[in-house]
């Protein structure tokens, strides 16, 4: 019998993910994705599928779906209860779940964002080569509703053999590598200096597109205004107000305020669990 899911909670945003749309940028088209690709890659080998493989993305409030037919599921990312039709299931560990039965991931009690891998992945349509749902551009499937019913792919390979994989639960303290450029030549050398010592708030307005972070304001050395830019995952923007703003999966291929700094990749991915009221600190280094 094959597979689908129908939401039973939708929950405050859920998103089917993958690794998302590489190699578009020129046309504008961020590569959105999942915010914290390891979790998302750890949830599919728990089950069986290859990394690749469409999740279902929650946040912060965790979702619920009922399974037409036997499968697996796994989750990881943020921390919270599992069930299954009231029975409690474990965190980042292959569940095995019943046709007909609820699976029910509760409020995150540490992090943001879980991942929910079933085995044959979220068979929904691909657009520009991703399954992936893109906020700022509006590609790919639109976000979760109570009451969806999504396509499940076929299960062929086999869930990983384990009752427990190592991973760290997520910390309200994150600290980044970032390094400067390309145009940190438009902020004061004071005011880099405060982006490197700042213990940087995580605001309520961050989301996949951009945390959004609060401290002292960072000053620009120039009122030139730069034309749009390219900017990438992990970019560090400065606008007029002074506040940093980090970029995440679904930013803005462009941008017109000064990239004062870029977090690597193997850095970024802990920023989707950066909580509201959490901290972020920079470990500042010249390019």
């Amino acid at each position: 019998m094959s597979n689908e899911l129908t939401i039973v909670r939708g929950g405050a945003l859920t998103t089917v993910q993958d690794l998302g749309r590489r190699g578009y940028a020129h046309l504008a088209v961020p590569r959105s994705g999942a915010v914290d690709v390891p979790a998302m890659t750890l949830a599919n080998r728990l089950v069986g599928n290859p990394p690749d493989t469409a999740v279902l993305e929650t946040t912060l409030t965790g979702a619920a779906f009922r399974v037409a037919a036997h499968c697996h599921v796994a989750v990881t990312g943020a921390v919270g209860a599992i069930t299954v039709d009231g029975r409690a299931a474990g965190w980042a560990v292959p569940v095995a779940v019943r046709a007909g039965e609820t699976v029910d991931v509760g409020r995150a009690r540490h992090g943001v964002r879980s991942y929910i891998a079933v085995s044959g992945g979220i068979d929904v349509e691909p657009v520009l080569g991703s399954r992936s749902t893109d906020l700022l551009s509006g590609l790919g499937p639109p976000a979760v509703r109570t009451g969806a019913v999504l396509p499940v792919g076929l299960a062929t390979p086999t869930p990983a053999g384990i009752d427990y994989a190592p991973y760290p639960i997520p910390s309200r303290a994150i600290d980044l590598a970032c390094h400067l450029g390309p145009r940190d030549d438009r902020i004061t050398a004071a005011s880099i200096a405060e982006l490197d010592a700042t213990t940087w708030t995580v605001t309520p307005r961050s989301n996949r597109i951009a945390l959004r972070l609060s401290g002292p304001a960072l000053r620009w050395n120039t009122t030139e205004e730069l034309q749009s830019e390219g900017v990438v995952l992990g970019s560090i923007q400065v606008p007029p107000d002074g506040q940093p703003v980090l970029f995440l999966a679904d930013h803005p291929a462009t941008g017109g305020y000064p990239v004062v700094g870029v977090v690597p990749e193997p850095d970024i991915w802990r920023c989707g669990q950066a909580v509201p009221g959490g901290t972020i600190r920079f470990h500042v280094r010249a390019a």
